[in-house]
């Protein structure tokens, strides 16, 4: 067996695999960039009387905005507290 070709070999495959990892690390952080981009556009748009939606699917309308607690009516009279990073979009009118 020729030990020059098994090391040449495996020399090839572990720049692949570090090239790789280059590709990965590079594109994911540019999907963690625009994702803090997005959450932080949607973290500005939080106001008192805008309509929202959450996690769950449900929609509602801030009252009030205490840090990071939001109480949010649902429906006339009916005010529950979220937090507000389980707000999924605010929705235009």
């Amino acid at each position: 067996m020729n030990w020059n070709v098994v090391m040449l070999s495996c020399v090839t495959v572990i720049v692949m695999l570090g090239i790789f990892a280059i590709i990965l690390s590079v594109i994911s952080a540019r999907n963690m960039k625009k994702n803090r981009q997005s959450m932080q556009e949607l973290q500005n748009k939080i106001q008192i009387g805008a309509r929202i939606l959450f996690g769950g699917g449900i929609y509602g309308k801030i009252v009030k905005i205490k840090e990071d607690v939001i109480d949010v009516e649902l429906s006339k009279g009916l005010v529950i507290q979220i937090s507000r990073y389980g707000i999924q979009d605010v929705v235009s009118n």
